[in-house]
């Protein structure tokens, strides 16, 4: 079973910048992708970015393109979100999700674990 745990969330002004990290334990070596979703008050859980676990390539919803950045680091079983030009837009809870089999990297039931989330608000 895997654990995901969120870190880094907290307030900024619009403009500023914030990283997210995410750290996975139990049962990760089978891991195929890891991804970030964020849920606003009253609205559905929606795609923010993906990342092949193993080539380390990028997937963006076109919202944050330019400005968000995922990364992982496979030793440390770890997936990071840097967040730039923050926009008050960006305001939700932003979580952690894994998978350990191929399929749309978009869709937040293609994957079967996740965190319990972290607060991110931004100001304007």
């Amino acid at each position: 079973q895997v654990q995901l745990v969120e870190s880094g969330g907290g307030l900024v002004q619009a403009g500023g910048s914030l990283r997210l990290s995410c750290a996975a334990s139990g049962g990760t070596f089978s891991t195929y992708a890891m991804g970030w979703f964020r849920q606003g008050p009253g609205k559905e859980r929606n795609f923010v970015a993906a990342i092949n676990w193993s080539d380390g390539y990028g997937y963006y919803d076109d919202s944050v393109r330019g400005r968000f950045t995922i990364s992982r680091d496979n030793a440390k079983n770890t997936v990071s979100l840097q967040m730039n030009s923050l926009k008050p837009e960006d305001t939700a809870v932003y979580f952690c999700a894994s998978r350990d089999y191929a399929g749309d990297y978009f869709s937040a039931h293609e994957y079967n674990y996740w965190g319990r989330g972290t607060q991110v608000t931004v100001s304007s």
